[in-house]
């Protein structure tokens, strides 16, 4: 309702107008842009404000483990280039009477063949205030795709990350199964995908564990004009510490390959390390993206 009523107000210039030859669909969950260019004063009035704004990076509470959704729509039937890729980065610096700094970046790499994709990502994190560091966190990973028909999918997934402050030394999960793509279209895009899978924790304190889970994400992008999308991801990793994970976003263009970011992360543990001793994390971030 909100966006909707939000899509409202735009003037219809603004609007999403579809031509099949003429636009093209970004699925490497940055933004969109369509070959008919933007109003060049529009642009001129739009660069100055989203530099200000994604020169820095805001975050709410700590950056938590495994807050990382993977949302980009990786359908090779639809892929219009055999490479896609996007790298968001987002800081924030003050000096003074109190002194902080805070920095995030984050980057998902995809090629495409006829019927597969494989990706890899990676983001990072980390905040301090009076030269102390408060948070840090670094992930990477890799996941493969392979079409069985237009709607569905196998993949295959593993990430790895570090996030001390939240207690973990390291947290290696793979995840493997089906998927199906509901919706695909250059406005609406919605896909679901679930499996078994392992996961080990090694925590700060020297405990380690490893234990066997099941995997279900859900993913929905909307192009709600020329130059604007919204994405909400969700994941879920249900073991004995079940882990539930939400990404936002609303990615703006600014041209063809500059867009500004702004996503809002929630991560749930139902078991979090005694170190870190909070059950709801969460993150808003600000960044500038640049589209390959």
């Amino acid at each position: 309702m909100l966006f909707a009523a939000f899509y409202n107000l735009l003037p219809f210039s603004g609007r999403l107008v579809i031509d099949p030859q003429e636009s093209f669909r970004d699925r490497g969950g940055l933004f969109f842009c369509c070959t008919d260019s933007l109003n060049k004063m529009k642009l001129l009035k739009t660069v100055p404000a989203a530099l200000m704004l994604a020169g820095g990076v805001f975050a709410a509470m700590n950056a938590t483990a495994d807050d990382s959704v993977f949302t980009v729509m990786d359908d090779p039937a639809t892929a219009q280039k055999p490479f896609e890729g996007n790298l968001n980065a987002g800081y924030l610096a003050q000096s003074g009477n109190t002194k902080s700094s805070s920095l995030t970046a984050d980057s998902t790499l995809t090629w495409y063949g006829n019927t597969t994709a494989w990706s890899l990502w990676g983001n990072a994190s980390n905040t301090s205030a009076n030269d102390e560091r408060s948070s840090e966190k670094y992930a990477v990973g890799g996941r493969s795709r392979y079409n069985m028909t237009d709607f569905d999918y196998l993949f295959g997934q593993a990430s790895w990350l570090t996030d001390r402050y939240n207690g973990y030394r390291q947290r290696d999960v793979f995840t493997a199964g089906y998927g199906r793509q509901f919706l695909n279209g250059p406005v609406h895009s919605l896909r679901f995908e679930f499996g078994p899978g392992v996961r080990y924790d090694e925590y700060t304190d020297g405990e380690t564990k490893t234990q066997p889970l099941g995997y279900a994400s859900g993913t929905y992008a909307w192009q709600m004009t020329d130059n604007t999308k919204f994405t909400q991801g969700v994941s879920v990793f249900g073991a004995d510490d079940t882990t539930l994970n939400s990404e936002t976003a609303l990615n703006v263009a600014i041209n063809e390959h500059f867009g500004l970011k702004v996503a809002y992360n929630v991560t749930w543990n139902s078991s979090p390390p005694d170190s870190a001793p909070d059950h709801t994390d969460r993150r808003t971030t600000v960044s500038l993206g640049y589209k390959m």
